[in-house]
């Protein structure tokens, strides 16, 4: 392959414009965007027709995490194929407090992601408040992490109290550490699923039943408001509800450095999908809400309240008692038929992080609902910023990591399961027909995908040692 690439005659889409350019690629690095560039000793890539966008960064992913009593279904190599599919070339990996300290859970981290095949960062949750972890929380940056999750729900499992999560948001900001969260009610949540099953309610619909969307936005409003008290920005993750986006909008209107977070499925599914015979495919947490929150939650997109969309890919089998084949084995892992008596004991999580950038460029592009400039901002850009990555990710100016996704505005793709490369048994967006899909994929400039065709190599992902996070 060149040490030198020419990208000729495309469309380069930025987060703020876009403009017919050049871009010439030396190494793995941009070293040039412009009108009729000259290199003559570049390869020369014909993108004429085509637009040329950063690499998706999905900021919210989960791999080879074990859940109840099995694991998900995609680990940080199938995973990470997956998104290169797609169009993301950086994804963002939860590290779980499962260990006496935390240098011991980054380490047992390392050396699962050590099979990525796209570059790759590392949020540290904190499900446990104590000495060890407030004496070693601020050697996290040293290690290349800047981020950490706390959580409001599960319970004796991962939750922090508000008082906890207000001492870690402050600990976590003196040392440049920006804090997550997972803004739900746990204690309701536990009392509705204890009278759930005491009825005999045990079908998919109840994980949604038990988990009310009041309980979301209360947790919104209450995070934001830990965070004016801890002098510390947060980032809300995986928002799903109207009234978390308008506890959002107001905790910015008072000028609180809180940022927002939403996911493709909650754009377009609801409670309704899991009351299908199938319902179990849609259970994440937290879940679906209604046709009015999807509403809402474009309308935050629209407004500019929301900064990202993530996936929260976190995918198990539908039927793990059938094998599938992947890469030429057969493959099965126990996954959601786990809880077809007990909607608790099904894994919670979904596919999602090849899915992304097609999907949303379908439907928030072609179909009006933002600009091709937001859709970079929202899927490469504002991540990039937010989590101390930008300007080497999420942009292609000269000095950024050559992360180019070639985009056919024009192909047409009937969508699923056959198209996606996620290991798993189904997907969600099942025969859609999509308008535009990324057709090459570089990775600081190799090649990783052609035309549906896999190029890339399991381990060829970098870990990423991020800077200090951005509040936008």
């Amino acid at each position: 392959m060149s040490t030198k690439l020419l990208f000729r005659g495309g469309t380069l889409v930025t987060a703020s414009e876009m403009l017919e350019a050049d871009v010439l690629v030396a190494g793995e690095k941009i070293a040039a965007v412009g009108r009729d560039l000259v290199a003559a000793d570049a390869e020369v890539v014909d993108v004429r027709g085509k637009f040329l966008l950063p690499g998706g960064i999905d900021p919210h992913v989960h791999y080879d995490l074990p859940m109840f009593d099995t694991v998900s279904s995609d680990d940080h190599y199938t995973g990470t194929k997956a998104a290169a599919f797609g169009g993301t070339t950086t994804v963002m990996d939860f590290i779980p407090q499962d260990w006496p300290t935390l240098e011991e859970a980054v380490q047992a981290w390392h050396q699962k992601a050590a099979k990525a095949a796209v570059d790759y960062g590392f949020h540290m949750n904190i499900t446990r408040w104590d000495e060890r972890t407030r004496a070693e929380l601020p050697r996290l940056p040293a290690w290349g992490i800047t981020t950490i999750k706390v959580f409001m729900a599960y319970n004796g499992r991962l939750r922090l109290q508000d008082g906890e999560i207000f001492a870690a948001m402050r600990l976590a900001w003196q040392h440049g550490i920006l804090t997550m969260l997972h803004a739900e009610n746990g204690d309701v949540i536990d009392i509705l699923v204890r009278e759930a099953l005491e009825a005999g309610h045990t079908e998919p619909i109840w994980h949604a039943r038990t988990r009310p969307a009041e309980g979301a936005v209360d947790a919104v409003l209450r995070g934001a408001m830990l965070a004016a008290q801890a002098e510390a920005p947060l980032y809300i993750v995986h928002m799903n509800t109207a009234g978390g986006a308008e506890m959002l909008r107001y905790a910015r209107e008072q000028g609180l450095p809180v940022m927002g977070e939403t996911c493709p499925q909650y754009l377009f599914f609801t409670e309704d999908d899991l009351a299908r015979p199938d319902g179990a495919k849609w259970i994440c947490s937290p879940p679906m809400r209604t046709r009015d929150d999807n509403e809402m939650l474009w309308y935050a997109l629209e407004q500019g309240w929301m900064s990202t969309i993530g996936t929260d890919h976190c995918p198990f089998f539908y039927d793990g008692t059938k094998p599938i084949v992947y890469e030429g084995e057969e493959v099965a892992i126990p996954g959601k038929e786990l809880g077809k008596d007990d909607f608790t004991k099904i894994p919670n999580g979904l596919p999602g992080v090849g899915d992304r950038l097609p999907v949303l460029w379908t439907k928030g592009v072609v179909e009006g609902r933002f600009t091709p400039q937001q859709f970079v901002a929202y899927t490469s850009t504002n991540p990039a910023k937010i989590f101390g990555l930008y300007p080497r990710k999420g942009t292609l100016m000269p000095g950024a990591d050559a992360d180019i996704a070639v985009w056919d505005p024009d192909r047409k793709v009937t969508y699923g399961v056959a198209v996606a490369q996620h290991r798993t048994d189904y997907n969600l967006y099942e025969g859609w027909e999509l308008t535009g899909f990324p057709v090459q994929v570089y990775l600081r400039g190799h090649l990783i995908v052609r035309e549906g065709e896999w190029l890339g190599k399991r381990g060829m992902g970098r870990f990423l040692k991020r800077g200090r996070p951005m509040v936008l």
